[in-house]
């Protein structure tokens, strides 16, 4: 009880001169029931968009493993947070957790049959960029970049134009 979701406006499409970006950003529960909730604003943005189902897809993949390794592996902290933003024809999510940090090395190539780091290995397959920034004693911050690629006469396509 009391937990509360707080962000800015999933649709918020901004005009600025010749640049349009579409932000998302959340400070969630360290809860399994946050990963959908999430999951669902971005893809509904996505969607609005008209950004191809695979790629969609590619993205609710990439965001569900990072939030939950949060959820599993980020020590005592309450709360998460997940930011997303198109622009340029590239999606940008960071997920930020207050945990004790970890080390992305250590898990570039799990033992066979070995569950931890299965979750890695995803995002980096299915992510353009994928970015680990471990903060000593302050959490860890994961930044997944993927590629837009419009379905014919979408709004995204016309509205993110360079």
């Amino acid at each position: 009880m009391g937990r509360h979701f707080r962000g800015s406006d999933p649709s918020r499409i901004q005009r600025g001169g010749d640049v349009v970006e579409a932000t998302i950003a959340l400070r969630l529960p360290r809860d399994a029931a946050s990963v959908p909730l999430i999951r669902q604003l971005l893809d509904g943005t996505l969607r609005s968009l008209g950004v191809e189902p695979q790629v969609r897809d590619d993205i609710e993949l990439m965001l569900t493993e990072a939030c939950s390794n949060v959820i599993k592996h980020a020590g005592p902290s309450d709360d998460y947070t997940v930011s997303a933003s198109v622009h340029d024809h590239l999606c940008v999510i960071k997920v930020i957790d207050t945990g004790g940090g970890f080390d992305p090395r250590s898990l570039l190539e799990p033992e066979p049959g070995a569950e931890q780091g299965r979750g890695m290995q995803i995002m980096r397959a299915l992510a353009d960029d994928v970015r680990f920034t471990n903060r000593r004693e302050h959490g860890a911050v994961v930044c997944l970049e993927k590629r837009l690629r419009y379905a014919p006469g979408a709004a995204g396509r016309h509205l993110m134009a360079t």
